[in-house]
């Protein structure tokens, strides 16, 4: 059964190097979505795929690498939407 998440993952996420090691493991567990920094610091990460292929990605996430280091990630089921692929987006633009 196909899954889909959106997860936020806060702490020293980044200039980190944190949107280019998720792409890489989003890769190597079959995961689609998209990862982006927000402008409050934190870095969103929508994952999509089987429940394995997502849970693998959503344990990257509460680690992240090396140079990070992750205080929380908040994680909320979205709807499926078929994606393939997991790529990095640009930033949304800031709200006022």
């Amino acid at each position: 059964m196909t899954v889909r998440v959106r997860a936020v993952v806060r702490g020293r996420v980044q200039g980190v190097g944190f949107r280019y090691a998720t792409v890489r493991a989003a890769a190597r567990h079959g995961a689609a979505g998209f990862v982006r920094n927000l402008a409050d610091g934190s870095v969103e990460a929508e994952v999509e795929g089987d429940r394995d292929a997502v849970d693998a990605l959503l344990r990257f996430l509460r680690e992240g690498p090396p140079q990070a280091a992750v205080r929380s990630v908040e994680v909320t089921p979205v709807p499926v939407r078929g994606g393939r692929g997991f790529t990095e987006e640009p930033s949304p633009p800031p709200t006022r």
